[in-house]
């Protein structure tokens, strides 16, 4: 037991285990960038399309001669600062709209592999009191935690800051569901949704399902014991997600026990630097796999293990967590007495294989 102040001034009692089951049950918060579509599908989609980056994206579509006799002022390659600078001119509109027509017909194309991919694993890895927020307009994630049903429905959240490709939404009724559903209110085809392209002034608040996607969001990061980076760059053009994530996350001194991991191919020092604001102390790490990151090692039970390892003191075996190259049956296997434990769970502390 431990007797702390109230914010009233006087002696309050907690217990110990109420304590450790309170951060247990915190959210682990995922952001997922650009790397993490070109990590699922390293070697191309289901028909070997490749995932592009936002680096030489115009050539890798063949669309160059769209800039022809254009003058523009940014010396980049990466259609982020091209498209900005483009829609802000209001001179080149035709050229914009081909671009982004373009760009949501590359990324529809996309299908996920047959075999398990790295979204597979990182869906399955959280549970329903968790979050993944993409900044991809591509379907893979949404694809992944679709099928990812078929294995467990204890599955985290998933919304997407600047729209998806997959998503529909019914603007009379307030639906979302995929685009080629049909509400289930009105009955009426899916509208497809809002795609919240690269320039500099974004505005999270004139799309329903974007403005509903950054509030989730929100309320989910400022509960988070984890939040993980995975593959986003923070480019200078996403300026205002940066701003909303890091009012939702507060200032790094009020983060004292809660974790940061980045996982990204990027150095460490570079990694630590782009992140500072949001890193207290030594609360922080870096590796270029899912599979070493808690997600990868303890799925399931990422924020359980964390605290057994850092409050508790626990060690913890890494061992028994994702491996690349497994199969559905094997993931299955492995998740099973975890799902069941929860499922048979009363809001206790959840078992944890890991210790």
């Amino acid at each position: 037991m431990k007797r702390l102040k109230s914010p009233g001034g006087g002696l309050i009692t907690i217990n110990a285990h109420e304590i450790e089951k309170s951060m247990k049950a915190r959210p682990h918060v995922v952001v997922v960038g650009a790397g993490a579509t070109i990590a699922a599908i390293p070697h191309g989609d289901k028909n070997g399309k490749k995932a592009s980056v936002m680096q030489g994206f115009i050539d890798s579509l063949g669309l160059r001669h769209l800039l022809n006799g254009i003058s523009l002022r940014t010396t980049s390659d990466n259609i982020e600062d091209i498209y900005s600078e483009l829609a802000a001119s209001g001179e080149h509109d035709a050229v914009v709209q081909e671009l982004e027509n373009a760009i949501r017909e590359y990324f529809s194309e996309l299908e996920i592999p047959v075999e398990l991919t790295v979204y597979d694993f990182l869906v399955l890895g959280l549970t329903k009191k968790d979050l993944i927020a993409s900044f991809n307009w591509d379907p893979l994630l949404y694809q992944a935690w679709s099928r990812s049903h078929r294995i467990t429905s204890n599955l985290p959240q998933i919304v997407f800051l600047h729209g998806c490709v997959a998503l529909g939404i019914c603007k009379k009724d307030k639906r979302v569901g995929p685009i080629c559903h049909r509400c289930e209110v009105c009955g009426e085809p899916f509208e497809q949704s809002k795609l919240l392209f690269p320039i500099r002034e974004k505005n999270y608040q004139d799309d329903m399902y974007i403005q509903n996607a950054w509030k989730r969001l929100d309320s989910k990061l400022r509960r988070a014991y984890m939040f993980t980076i995975f593959g986003y760059s923070a480019p200078k053009t996403d300026q205002a997600a940066l701003d909303l994530l890091k009012n939702s996350w507060g200032p790094n001194t009020d983060r004292k026990l809660e974790e940061i991991e980045i996982i990204d191919i990027k150095p460490e020092e570079e990694l630590e630097n782009t992140w500072s604001d949001f890193v207290f102390s030594h609360h922080f790490k870096t590796t270029d796999n899912l599979f070493d990151s808690s997600i990868g090692r303890y799925p399931q039970r990422s924020c359980e293990a964390t605290f057994e390892r850092l409050m508790n003191a626990e060690f913890l075996d890494a061992e028994k967590g994702f491996n690349i190259g497994m199969s559905i049956e094997e993931v299955k296997a492995k998740l099973s007495p975890l799902i069941e434990d929860e499922e048979r769970n009363e809001g206790d502390v959840l078992h944890n294989p890991y210790i």
